[in-house]
């Protein structure tokens, strides 16, 4: 069977920059099997999710920080990025994998234990003048 995809997929946005994803400010945190579980589960979405990396989201103390964005068809339907922080366990992993697996914002209810994890947005900085 061959499955078409039309726009952007559900795309996972790990922050990697100065404090999410480092072993000298979470040395409990085992960052590079998240990954590797993230990506593993993009590899095998059959193009419904992709992963990326950021050099750093710019909320640090809530580190570790992931993105979910929608799809192109979860956008359309109402998902907008949900911001979570503090993904230190892999049990939040999974619970991201399944939620990404599922469709994303839009498209798939997001699990209650993510409710935790929920973080807003930051703003903008102000432009220089």
């Amino acid at each position: 069977m061959t499955i078409f995809r039309v726009g952007r997929p559900c795309t996972v946005v790990v922050c990697r920059g100065c404090c999410c994803g480092s072993a000298r400010t979470l040395p409990d945190t085992d960052h590079d099997a998240q990954l590797h579980r993230l990506r593993e589960a993009a590899a095998g979405s059959q193009g419904a999710v992709a992963i990326r990396t950021a050099d750093c989201l710019g909320v640090c103390e809530r580190a570790n920080v992931l993105v979910v964005q929608p799809s192109t068809r979860g956008r359309t339907r109402g998902g907008r990025a949900e911001w979570l922080g503090w993904a230190l366990d892999q049990e939040c992993i999974e619970d991201v994998v399944a939620y990404a697996l599922a469709g994303g914002p839009g498209l798939a209810a997001r699990p209650d234990t993510l409710e935790l994890h929920r973080i807003p947005a930051p703003r903008d900085p102000a432009p220089l003048r």
